[in-house]
């Protein structure tokens, strides 16, 4: 009996054994290689006594209609994501129009691979424009702090998200994207559908975030730390991208 009983362990341990040596073991490609803090916390130009506050800034859906979640209340499981970077033009501003198309989205996929599920979606400038220390949108002090952002000038000097309706709609649909990263402040006040779809389907938008330049298009992970703030408006937040 006794023999019995230690020939059915070994067959398991070695059973256990072999099953563990044939697990694809964890790889270099596996692993991320640094962090990429992508929140703009401060004017780099100006002296550091007069350091300004983070223009990064999550857009939560309550932002956009009531009663839909907070930045405090997004799922913690929201808040971290695979992370996609797509290029805009470098010779075309946003005010001229420029939005990512579908055309785009699928030019994209073609040369990257299919958009994981659950990511968020950054949209790079690229050239002269991606200079923030030159945007006077990004310094105006009117635009520092959201809560006294004046209506009257925030047609002037913010931007629409720049990619257009359908092609944001078919990133929430098809590849459930829960949210998107700009370096801009934002407006939505000439799309106010695409606002509603946003919020109705519980995406974010991240505006004023910063060094899009230094991410790869694919394989970062994202990670958001919005302000526990119940309040339905804007909140500060905390952006790093983990890049292999």
């Amino acid at each position: 009996m006794r023999i019995r009983s230690f020939i059915i362990a070994y067959a398991l341990v070695l059973a256990i054994l072999l099953f563990a040596d044939r697990r694809p073991g964890s790889t270099p490609q596996d692993r991320y290689s640094h962090v990429i803090d992508l929140t703009d916390g401060r004017d780099a130009t100006a002296p550091h006594s007069m350091a300004t506050e983070s223009r990064t800034h999550i857009i939560a859906p309550g932002a956009l209609i009531p009663g839909t979640w907070s930045a405090g209340q997004i799922p913690p499981e929201r808040l971290v994501a695979p992370l996609v970077v797509m290029d805009l033009n470098a010779t075309v501003t946003v005010k001229d129009g420029l939005r990512i198309s579908l055309d785009d989205i699928a030019a994209w996929e073609s040369q990257h691979g299919m958009i994981p599920q659950g990511a968020v979606v950054a949209i790079r400038r690229s050239g002269s424009i991606n200079d923030r220390a030159h945007d006077p949108r990004l310094n105006d002090p009117k635009l520092s702090d959201p809560s006294t952002r004046d209506p009257s000038i925030a047609d002037r000097l913010l931007t629409p998200l720049p990619i257009a309706r359908d092609a944001a709609m078919f990133l929430i649909d098809a590849r459930s994207a829960i949210g998107f990263a700009v370096e801009t402040p934002v407006t939505f006040s000439s799309d106010r559908t695409l606002a509603r779809q946003l919020a109705l389907h519980g995406s974010y938008v991240l505006e004023g975030a910063a060094r899009f330049t230094s991410l790869p298009s694919t394989g970062s992970l994202i990670i958001v730390a919005p302000a526990k703030d119940k309040k339905p408006g804007e909140a500060p937040v905390r952006i790093l991208a983990m890049v292999r």
